[in-house]
């Protein structure tokens, strides 16, 4: 019997378990078999009803409908008890889109491409006509009730049929990499699902504290949101792009951080379709979404091509697309990162440039990369108060260094730990501590290390293997252990955090750093290194309550 995932799969439909109980009886045993495969790229989420990844032979994204099935003049239509009905999108399209996003994904995140792969129909209650003549869908990738008794011969057929245009078949090693990468990613895709039902829950007050702090400013056009960390404005930030989307806004929700805008992208694409914004993701994809030269073909300085090219591109670019491309309102979280170049490349997005709705949310304390920026946003900024992230022992370590004073709204929590370290030891005692909590009972997946300079080998290896995408998902699979870098951890938290401080790029930016590496625990802190390191970083104050919490 084939490689199965889930083990019990909650199929969406008999027609679905019908495919996928012939297919594990045909397939061998190396085969693997993955129902309801979903996969979140570019802030859209598409689904493959099944998945056969084949060693030797391929991969086949097939598309499942039930019912009776017909075309006619170019339309699909579906009949069944409940009647007939046209279908929005042809079967063909949804099988094929799904193939493209998972072979572009796979792709990234390898450096040996999948090969061969082909999309498919399966139509178990339809017995298409002897003359079927369908220019998008061919018969060979087209099956139906008889070819259920042979699915996978002609699985085979339709991948050795690529063989002549040189994709090679799968091999051992890239099936199973596939499968961990997938599995992994329908992790993180469940797991914000989860997070969006707890979001909606009626009974979060909290929750609800912030929507109401953000409907107060729902008559502004321009806004620029501050606050410490913890204090919900990444919550807020959604809420508000998720608002104007609904009530007919083209929005765009941008950031800088990758981690963060995968966030974004994955519960973004929870949300109802109308809610959803016309862009979600990273301020430096917008201008290679509309044409900009990728890093790869771009002949110059890396950083350069990130902090001036991208952005002046931005506004060229902006200036050639047509009106109903471009935007009534941007959202930018961890607005602190941008540069004042950043936002002359982004306020020409706007199709009302001067007075198009801009919410910023920003913490200045946060700002640990060397670059200067202003919002083009003139009335005073609105603050937020409240702490909702962290137990209080947390904030009270980093409270010296927030700009404005917090209110821990969560309980006491457990006290922060301090584990002396040299500095060059900094990240191998953090994994001596890793394990000590996993002994104490705390699971891999609520633990983050971060690093405060360096990074830790695990991460440099991780995203080499997975690409940036996958290496994210992996953070919101929520299954190992995640090891990060303060830098690209703003906006993101997890229940246990280990803070390696392993030194510091910048002096200048060491009392950032620290503070953001201090407030990314939601439950229980552990902060390891050398004291006059984090001294020199923070101040006497912050050492005190470090070293000896109350």
């Amino acid at each position: 019997m084939p490689i199965i995932h889930p083990a019990q799969p909650d199929f969406a439909s008999t027609a679905e378990e019908r495919v996928w109980e012939h297919l594990r009886d045909q397939l061998p045993d190396d085969a693997v078999m993955i129902a309801g495969q979903r996969l979140t790229t570019g802030g859209e989420e598409i689904e493959a009803d099944l998945l056969v990844l084949w060693p030797g032979i391929g991969m086949a994204v097939i598309e499942v409908k039930g019912g009776r099935i017909s075309v006619q003049e170019g339309r699909w239509y579906q009949e069944d008890r409940s009647g007939r009905r046209e279908l929005k999108k042809s079967p063909i399209d949804q099988a094929q889109t799904a193939k493209h996003h998972l072979i572009g994904y796979l792709n990234n995140a390898s450096s040996t491409p999948i090969g061969r792969a082909v999309h498919l129909v399966m139509l178990p209650y339809t017995e298409l006509p002897p003359a079927w003549e369908v220019p998008e869908a061919p018969r060979e990738i087209t099956l139906d009730v008889t070819d259920l008794p042979r699915l996978a011969d002609r699985i085979v057929h339709a991948l050795n049929a690529q063989s002549h245009i040189g994709y090679a078949p799968l091999d051992p090693t890239q099936c199973s990499y596939a499968v961990k990468v997938l599995r992994r990613t329908h992790r993180a895709i469940e797991n914000h699902q989860l997070l969006a039902r707890e979001i909606a829950d009626a009974g979060n007050a909290l929750t609800r504290e912030q929507e109401r702090a953000i409907a107060l400013l729902r008559f502004q056009h321009r806004a620029q949101i501050i606050g410490g960390a913890g204090s919900g404005k990444t919550h807020l930030a959604m809420i508000k792009a998720r608002t104007l989307a609904r009530e007919g806004f083209r929005t765009a929700l941008l950031c800088y951080s990758r981690g963060l805008a995968r966030h974004f992208q994955l519960l973004a694409a929870t949300w109802p379709e109308e809610e959803r914004p016309a862009y979600v993701g990273l301020f430096h994809e917008l201008p290679v979404r509309w044409g900009a030269e990728t890093e790869e073909q771009f002949d110059g300085d890396p950083a350069t091509y990130y902090e001036e090219h991208l952005p002046r591109r931005l506004a060229e670019l902006a200036a050639a697309q047509q009106p109903e491309e471009l935007f009534d309102a941007i959202v930018v979280d961890e607005a602190q990162d941008f540069a004042d170049i950043w936002w002359d490349g982004l306020q020409p997005c706007l199709r009302s440039p001067a007075d198009g709705v801009l919410f910023v949310f920003t913490d200045e304390h946060q700002s640990v990369f060397d670059r200067e920026g202003r919002a083009p946003i003139t009335l005073n900024p609105f603050p937020l108060d409240d702490n909702l992230r962290n137990t209080k022992a947390i904030p009270r370590t980093f409270a010296p260094l927030t700009p404005l004073t917090q209110n821990p709204r969560m309980d006491d929590g457990a006290p922060v730990r301090y584990v002396q370290a040299a500095t060059q030891d900094a990240v191998p005692a953090a994994d001596d501590v890793v394990e000590q909590l996993m002994d104490e009972g705390w699971e891999p997946g609520q633990i983050a290390l971060l690093s405060t300079r360096s990074r830790h080998p695990v991460q440099k290896e991780q995203v080499e293997q997975y690409g940036y995408d996958g290496y994210w998902d992996e953070f919101f699979a929520a299954t190992d252990v995640f090891y990060g870098h303060v830098l690209n951890f703003k906006g993101l938290e997890r229940p246990v955090v280990v803070l390696a401080v392993n030194g510091f790029g910048s002096a200048e930016r060491a009392a950032q750093l620290l503070y953001v590496g201090l407030s990314r625990a939601r439950s229980l802190l552990v902060v390891v290194g050398d004291g006059g390191e984090i001294w020199d970083a923070g101040g006497g104050e912050v050492w005190e309550r470090i070293s000896s919490p109350a």
